[in-house]
């Protein structure tokens, strides 16, 4: 279906993502030609329009919970001859925010829908990640729980682009230590916060080190995370975790003091846990038994796979974290003497 050809129109402007120095002069001129614009939050939308010199404009509410209530409004706003602003609290909208139905809709309506660019940190942090850019995808946020958390895991292992992933501050550890049992502690990442703040920090190495060092150096804002992809050879087998060896070349005893090597060495005993069995190409489950029915020392020779160890290795999840990214704390301009770092969406 065409759009139309009326000066009507539903105008997706990108907001900044911690730096307000990144708000483009054409997003303070459709901001303040619109007629309307809907936001996640009206106070701190009103912040932003007080920090752009754009008065006059009413501001209405758009957001996860109400953005199927305002669509019949917004359609009609537009189809009669209205621009409609819409912007996220941080970055580009419909990205893990609201936004996303109301362009399916005004698209079905063949009503006009532009966008006005702007920061965003899927892109921020691909950029300053050191890994491949040629071809990535956008992940947004792993299920935090269950069958579905284990599927997105698997896929992931296998995926041979670059991904960008967002995570709450407070799950990024434990997402951090999932990649690695799923993707095998050698698959580089980079774990990027505070994008275009005062404290922007980019963590590059791998995922045998991130979880660690997450749990160090808990990160205090968003976090968006992105991940090597895997070599081609793995995604056509059993993923980055795929077999280097054959499972009857390898006993017990070997793997048993192969983990006890790595623990003895300052690693993580689910860490070393999924090294050992990414290496041998042996289910974790049977590493996982060895390693905790004689830690430290050799397991005795034929012992039997324990089916009943778990197959999912994670700790619990905290459902008490947020599922999705808060918006930037401060939104104020950089002080002198500072330069607003690259980092939200």
């Amino acid at each position: 279906m065409t759009t139309s050809g009326g000066p009507g129109a539903l105008v997706l402007v990108g907001t900044p993502i911690g730096n307000l120095g990144d708000l483009s002069p054409r997003a303070v001129e459709a901001l303040a030609g619109a007629a309307v614009i809907y936001c996640e939050d009206t106070r701190r939308t009103r912040g932003l329009l007080a920090h752009a010199g754009v008065t006059g404009v009413p501001l209405r509410s758009l957001h996860q919970h109400n953005e199927a209530v305002r669509m019949t409004e917004v359609l009609t706003a537009v189809s009669s001859g209205e621009r409609v602003a819409v912007v996220s609290d941080a970055g580009m909208p419909g990205i893990s925010d609201p936004g996303g139905q109301l362009v399916a809709a005004a698209a079905a309506a063949g009503l006009a829908v532009t966008v006005v660019p702007g920061p965003s940190a899927v892109l921020g942090a691909l950029v300053v990640s050191g890994l491949a850019m040629d071809r990535f995808c956008f992940d947004g946020f792993l299920p935090r729980s269950g069958s579905a958390r284990r599927r997105r895991l698997a896929a992931l292992s296998a995926e041979e682009r670059t991904v960008v992933l967002f995570e709450s501050p407070l799950r990024v550890a434990k997402t951090l230590d999932d990649l690695s049992a799923a993707c095998g502690p050698a698959r580089r990442v980079a774990v990027v916060r505070e994008l275009t703040k005062l404290h922007e920090e980019v963590w590059r190495g791998d995922l045998a080190a991130a979880a660690g060092w997450a749990e160090d150096h808990p990160p205090r804002g968003e976090v968006v995370v992105v991940l090597e992809g895997a070599e081609p050879a793995a995604a056509t087998s059993m993923g980055a975790t795929g077999p280097s060896r054959p499972v009857a070349d390898v006993d017990d005893d070997t793997l048993a003091a192969a983990v006890a090597e790595r623990v003895d060495g300052g690693e993580r005993t689910r860490t070393a846990v999924a090294a050992v069995a990414a290496h041998f190409g042996v289910p974790r489950r049977r590493v996982y038994q060895l390693a905790h029915a004689h830690p430290g020392a050799p397991a005795q020779p034929g012992a039997p796979d324990d089916l009943s160890a778990p197959d999912d290795l994670s700790a619990p999840d905290d459902l008490s974290a947020p599922d999705d990214l808060s918006a930037p704390d401060d939104l104020s301009a950089p002080s002198a003497g500072t330069t607003g770092g690259p980092p939200t969406l």
